[in-house]
């Protein structure tokens, strides 16, 4: 049968007059297959409730049978509008406003952000601070990892590994703890440097696990997956693109690396201390949701990699810049300076003032290349904040992946994008 009123109210999630209903029909006609129209395929909404989709995206489907013919993702669901609430607020303290955007890199976002600051305002970060930074950031790359891999096992049935998943990510977060106070959402990586030195306890935390504990667990992982048949079953030839269709798609992170293009923002532009530190790039070549869970898990140990590296050569100074001017006096100074409580109280309380223009900057967070577009007026607060997120362009993909597959493996391909709602909608 045709498509009714009724049915497009089912689509749309609206009731719709008679006009609105014949220009809605019109722009889905654009949409679907003809075959909609006749009653020969169904139209069917998973999500924005749907706990496959990972947060509040909603994925508009045609279905002949159980196969997709159409692929139609829908954000929106989740707007923060974080970008102008940040534009209302000081430079430093907008800070505090990234780590919500990709909940699962919260410490990322600081870094990016701090990181188009300084470019603005030309503002020099010490050497121990640069090497803290790079620390920080592939910890977080494998906590990422650990919350992805949990969630995309999960979903395809296999509850052991996301269990195994989280406990080893409790780790890190007792690291994070250590060193910002909170677990998450500690925007510990500010302008200039880092909140804080590390902690007495971290160094010694830190060495057993990126020594004697995690590099087993991923072996742990492996053994579990990379030849379990139910797995390779769901991954397999699921989901595939081209290097060609993720160039065009704009996918990075391992949804593009899967398909052999060796794209790493460590490696093609690299910022903190990345230029002294040695690792690969890990690629695969099918691009399937084989490739891309390969890819993270060849991530994850070149991570622990770096981190052995960073650790080795760890120099010692401050951790922060001196530059009076935008960087607050250190809270030892405040108990016996007087000089210091007021420039502490005037950058906390007016900001400083950055320069006219504009910057870009842009990092390799866990799901891909993440850039910052700032523009300075003169004033103490941001003219614009505009975020360049992986998850946005992934998950536009979805619908090039889908259609040809079965609506069972749409979880699988789903999962193996690593999105974030949050990061889509800002």
């Amino acid at each position: 049968m045709p498509l009714t009123r009724e049915d497009l109210t089912t689509v749309t999630g609206i009731e719709s007059d008679q006009q609105t209903l014949e220009v809605s029909l019109d722009q889905l006609k654009n949409l679907v297959s003809p075959r909609a129209f006749t009653g020969e395929t169904m139209l069917l909404n998973m999500g924005p409730q749907h706990p496959s989709t990972h947060g509040v995206l909603r994925l508009l489907l045609e279905l002949d049978g159980e196969t997709i013919v159409t692929c139609l993702p829908d954000v929106g669901y989740l707007h923060t509008g974080i970008e102008k609430n940040m534009e209302a607020k000081t430079y430093e303290k907008a800070l505090v406003m990234t780590d919500r955007i990709d909940y699962l890199n919260n410490l990322g976002n600081n870094l990016v952000y701090s990181l188009a600051i300084e470019k603005l305002v030309e503002l020099d970060v010490p050497p121990r601070a640069q090497f803290i930074r790079v620390i920080i950031a592939e910890l977080q790359r494998i906590a990422s990892h650990l919350v992805w891999m949990a969630t995309h096992v999960l979903d395809m049935g296999a509850t052991s590994v996301m269990l195994y998943a989280f406990r080893d990510r409790e780790y890190i977060l007792d690291m994070f703890e250590m060193v910002s106070g909170q677990r998450l959402m500690g925007s510990y990586i500010r302008p200039g440097g880092v909140w804080r030195d590390l902690v007495p306890e971290f160094m010694p935390a830190l060495h057993e696990f990126v020594y004697n504990y995690m590099p087993y667990k991923l072996d742990d992982y492996e053994r579990l997956l990379n030849n379990n048949p139910f797995w390779l079953d769901r991954t397999k030839g699921i989901g595939v693109i081209t290097a060609e269709e993720a160039q065009a798609w704009g996918l990075t992170g391992a949804p593009l690396r899967a398909t052999g293009i060796n794209f790493d923002l460590r490696k093609a532009e690299p910022y903190a201390a990345y230029p002294e530190l040695e690792f690969d790039v890990p690629l695969a070549y099918n691009g399937d949701v084989f490739d891309r869970y390969y890819v993270r898990i060849q991530e994850m140990r070149e991570a622990l990699r770096i981190i052995r590296q960073a650790m080795e050569v760890l120099p010692g100074g401050p951790f922060r810049s001196d530059n009076r001017k935008f960087v607050p006096p250190p809270r030892s100074e405040l108990g016996h300076s007087m000089e210091a409580v007021i420039h502490h109280f005037k950058l906390w309380t007016e900001g400083f003032h950055a320069p006219k223009g504009e910057v870009y900057v842009r990092v390799e967070s866990p799901r891909g290349e993440l850039g910052v577009y700032l523009v300075g007026d003169g004033g103490p607060k941001p003219y614009r904040v505009h975020w360049r997120t992986p998850s946005f362009y992934n998950v536009q993909a979805i619908g090039r992946f889908s259609p040809g597959y079965m609506l069972a493996d749409l979880i699988g391909i789903i999962g193996s994008l690593d999105f974030t709602l949050g990061d889509c909608d800002r």
